[in-house]
């Protein structure tokens, strides 16, 4: 298995090269690097569960990908592109690889609903990545106009999770 600093070695070459993708495997390990806008995003799938690691400048995930977290990925992109143009929305996107968490505890409110008002500094979500709960902040002023993320869904880095109308 690689180690971070491999990975995060070849994210750099890769990074400076005029490569789109790149795929490696090793010992039932596949590593696959791509570029989207401008950012190399890392996906290590090994057969055996392993810990799951995140790195600032890519993400990396080491459990199986399924096509359905794809899929819900997809989805929620479109439904951000549906929206007007002339709306000036705002959206809020996963900063990291983890689990989306819409409250603080299972048994309480969301932070935030359809409808919400939030300021700049409001929590909006938790998302766990490696044991650690990180709060998410709205980032603008605003009104919520749809969540798109699930109670206990898997994100991705990037992903959209809210769409904000700014005030």
């Amino acid at each position: 298995m690689l180690k971070v600093q491999e990975i995060k070695e070849l994210i750099r070459a890769m990074d400076q090269s005029s490569l789109d993708e790149f795929k490696f495997e090793q010992d039932g390990t596949k590593l696959v690097l791509r570029k989207e806008k401008n950012e190399v995003q890392a996906i290590q799938v090994p057969t055996a569960p392993a810990v799951t690691e995140v790195q600032k400048q890519a993400s990396v995930q080491q459990t199986p990908v399924q096509a359905v977290e794809e899929t819900k990925a997809e989805q929620a992109q479109e439904q951000v592109q549906e929206q007007p143009s002339t709306a000036n929305l705002h959206t809020i996107t996963s900063p990291m690889v983890g689990t989306f968490y819409a409250a603080p505890s299972p048994d309480a409110e969301p932070y935030v609903k359809k409808g919400d008002e939030v300021n700049s500094e409001s929590v909006v979500c938790i998302i766990e990545a490696m044991k650690l709960m990180n709060e998410i902040e709205a980032e603008v002023k605003g009104r919520i106009v749809e969540v798109l993320a699930e109670n206990g869904e898997l994100v991705e880095y990037g992903q959209p999770l809210f769409v904000v109308e700014p005030r």
